[in-house]
């Protein structure tokens, strides 16, 4: 195994076990609060600080990662994981509902810049290592795979983490349950600093605001497109389709197993989608084109669920099951080959700059599809959150229209 096949090695596996932790962490709040008694706005309102950190936390975190290297910037983002796990496990049940939610709303932001760092961190060292790699085999060919086997086996882990929460939570309970996953944490912590590269991609940062945010059309245009991709996922996502479950009769352990399941499927079908789309010697003439269709199949699937509520299809919870399958099916294709475009787009030597702005607007996405779903759930319903994603969707193909498909003059394949 060359150098950098190890590295990206080392990091993916460093990320599984933060995301199985972050996966879990998601189940454990949601569902916990919802025990209490909290509405599907307050649910989401619990979110809200989390995604909006990612915001902030992914344009500083490519900017820090260029400017002191990967593995420093994974090291923080581990660290910081950690303490948001020991402050939500001191939440005191006599406290008012009003200092509760305050804390938690606090303590999953810290979490929220903790998950952003880590991310832009780890994909940026598939650019830094596939660069490295090139030589051996094919440049484009060989990043598209990396980053589908990163983005699948990374969401395939967080689905292991849905599950791992509800059931913490229904065992171990609460408090428990954030002690165990900060252990987890510890360990792999300990393997990043002992096997990481320290001034893995270290490189000349950005000076100036304007220059961290003059990206190229490619790279903006997809930031757009991501902004309402994962918009129109989370609107359903964070309360909308939990909550439903549950108010069916589903038990902690049933909804986190669904939502796991979805989510391991979701990874699995990311990490095949190279062999799925067709690919280009350019790296973009097929798969920008592939980027437009998938995401005009992807708008049309909730507006067919929401049209199966309003007219209250018979076992109406398999509807929505088996529609939501198929959303994950196309929006798995969608995520993937949007990741492989923003590395194809952005040049190798500030990489983790252009992802962590690219990861700014997948957290400004997530940020208003969680405010959205509590808010469209608690006004109309599941039919709303789903009549809301197919919107967003529709936005986020009328943006991908405007890709572009070929190479900046000078740039070329990176």
């Amino acid at each position: 195994m060359n150098a950098a096949t190890r590295n990206y090695a080392i990091v993916t596996a460093a990320y599984w076990g933060f995301t199985l932790t972050d996966g879990a962490l998601r189940m454990l709040v949601l569902l916990h609060f919802y025990q209490l008694g909290y509405s599907p706005f307050t649910l989401a309102f619990l979110f809200l600080l989390y995604e909006a950190a990612g915001v902030l936390a992914n344009l500083i975190g490519g900017w820090l990662a260029t400017r002191f290297g990967i593995q420093r910037m994974l090291c923080v983002g581990l660290l910081t994981q950690i303490t948001g796990f020991a402050l939500l496990s001191m939440l005191d049940p006599g406290w008012t509902a009003a200092v509760s939610v305050a804390w938690v709303v606090l303590a999953q932001g810290i979490c929220g810049v903790a998950k952003d760092l880590t991310k832009t961190a780890s994909k940026s060292a598939i650019k830094i290592t596939q660069a490295k790699a090139k030589a051996d085999d094919g440049g484009n060919q060989q990043l598209f795979k990396w980053v589908a086997w990163f983005t699948g086996s990374k969401n395939a882990m967080k689905g292991v983490g849905f599950f791992m929460g509800g059931l913490l939570l229904q065992t171990l309970g609460f408090q428990v349950s954030l002690w165990v996953m900060a252990a987890l944490l510890m360990l792999v912590l300990a393997g990043v600093v002992l096997s990481v590269p320290t001034m893995m991609g270290k490189a000349r940062a950005s000076k100036s605001v304007k220059e961290l945010f003059a990206k190229n059309p490619g790279i903006n245009g997809l930031a757009a497109a991501r902004v309402a991709l994962f918009g129109a996922r989370d609107i359903w996502f964070v309360v909308g389709v939990p909550v439903f479950l549950y108010a069916q009769g589903w038990t902690f352990t049933m909804v986190g197993g669904f939502l796991a399941a979805w989510t391991i499927g979701y990874g699995l079908v990311q990490a095949m989608a190279p062999q799925i789309v067709r690919r280009s010697a350019d790296g973009l003439s097929a798969e920008v084109p592939a980027a437009r269709i998938w995401s005009l199949w992807l708008a049309l699937i909730p507006l067919c669920i929401a049209t199966a509520v309003l007219l209250q299809a018979p076992q109406l919870q398999w509807w929505v099951v088996g529609g939501l399958g198929l959303f994950g099916f196309a929006f798995a294709i969608n995520s993937s080959v949007h990741s492989y475009l923003i590395l194809a787009y952005a040049g190798s030597e500030k990489a983790a700059e252009d992802v962590g702005f690219y990861y700014a607007a997948n957290a400004l996405g997530r940020f208003l599809g969680t405010l959205l779903s509590g808010l469209l759930y608690q006004w109309g319903g599941l039919i709303s959150v789903l009549a809301g994603s197919g919107l967003m969707l529709g936005m986020c193909w009328l943006i991908t229209l405007r890709l572009p498909t070929q190479h900046r003059l000078g740039q070329g394949p990176d």
